[in-house]
């Protein structure tokens, strides 16, 4: 048992424990076996920290974070696009314990202007896992990060479980979780309440399952956005099931970049027994997604969206057009296939309605809103 409070963690939220927690993860490393590394009761000022492997003789490393991490507020300490807690290069990685990781997002989100700069400097996630194979992150507490609360790159066996996590509806840019170049990932089980998108699928993902999520507020579980950049890699086998949206700004949402500088393709994807609770935009396409006043829509998007499937989708909507299919007319949607869906108004008015361009979707069962005509 490898715990930080032997080396030197003093626990009382005011001295940096950073090097303390970094002495106690090289010890715990370099060990063989079932490794245990302990983060006892007790508030705790860290940060940035760096938890790398690859840990040659350990069989598991399971981390038993109990305490309640602060991150340090101080700005110049990160690299753009940087995690405060990072997990990289390993195997066979569990965190869990019931403890909280509290990004003290409230004093860096002023200093956020990606909504208005292009090529804004990233603010540091919450907690950053990269390449890692065979994971496992239950019960644990994900606070006002600065930007990102999770996010997965290059990860390979991921799963994700009884999540809590937590931040203002207006915090700038703060997505539950974001995974990126993953495969064979599971979340499921978990309450998101943020200021972004309570999951967001970016490029480069296989064999994702989204199950049992809680979302609201949020900007709903999106696909995207896609296309920004060059060299994405595609999308395939997302399934989104059992889920519930409350209060958010989307639904579920597939977003692409319009003026795409490369072409990739989403495919295979699946969003079935999704309740909406007073959502805008329920069901909703944009080909055309740009956060900004000066994107160019020259150029259609590039990215190539097919087999896509909208089951028991069910619910209440606070915006007319309740599902809105608006595809690239330089690939238009191949089979999109909606199958028994029923979102009324939040507000008990007539039927809301529904959109289309550049798709022929194919409709079965129940169809609130009508079909576009």
């Amino acid at each position: 048992m490898n715990r930080v409070r032997s080396f030197g963690a003093r626990a009382n939220g005011l001295t940096d424990d950073s090097n303390a927690f970094l002495a106690a993860w090289r010890t715990a490393c370099d060990s063989a076996g079932v490794v245990t590394f302990l983060i006892p009761k007790g508030t705790y000022l860290v940060g940035p920290v760096k938890f790398s492997g690859p840990c040659k003789n350990v069989s598991s490393l399971t981390v038993k974070m109990k305490g309640y991490l602060k991150a340090s507020t101080n700005l110049s300490k990160y690299g753009s696009g940087a995690g405060w807690i990072e997990f990289r290069w390993m195997e066979g990685l569990t965190l869990t314990g019931g403890g909280t990781f509290d990004g003290r997002g409230s004093e860096a989100w002023p200093f956020n202007n990606c909504r208005d700069d292009y090529n804004c400097k990233l603010l540091p996630t919450n907690l950053k896992f990269v390449a890692l194979n065979n994971t496992v992150v239950q019960h644990i507490t994900s606070l006002n990060s600065k930007f990102f609360h999770l996010a997965l790159v290059q990860c390979k066996g991921f799963i994700g479980s009884k999540l809590k996590i937590s931040a203002p509806e207006n915090s700038p840019n703060t997505d539950g979780i974001h995974i990126d170049r993953s495969s064979n990932v599971h979340f499921s089980l978990s309450h998101i309440q943020t200021g972004d998108d309570c999951i967001s699928i970016g490029q480069g993902n296989s064999e994702v399952t989204i199950s049992s999520i809680n979302c609201g507020p949020g900007h709903g579980i999106s696909v995207g956005s896609l296309g920004r950049y060059r060299n994405e890699g595609d999308v395939s086998g997302l399934v989104v099931k059992n889920c519930s949206l409350t209060g958010t700004a989307n639904g579920i949402r597939i977003k692409t970049w319009p003026n795409s500088p490369g072409s990739s393709s989403a495919t295979n994807m699946t969003f079935e027994n999704i309740t909406m609770n007073n959502v805008s935009n329920p069901i909703i396409i944009d080909q055309s997604y740009c956060p900004f006043g000066f994107c160019s829509f020259k150029a259609p998007s590039l990215v190539k969206l097919s087999d896509i499937y909208f089951k028991n989708i069910r619910g209440t909507s606070s915006s007319k057009v309740a599902v809105a299919l608006e595809c690239s007319k330089g690939f238009p949607c191949q089979n999109v296939n909606l199958e028994n869906v029923h979102l009324d108004l939040s507000s008990g008015e007539n039927h809301p309605s529904s959109t289309c361009k550049y798709v022929r979707a194919r409709y079965i069962g129940t169809q609130i809103p009508p079909p576009c005509a």
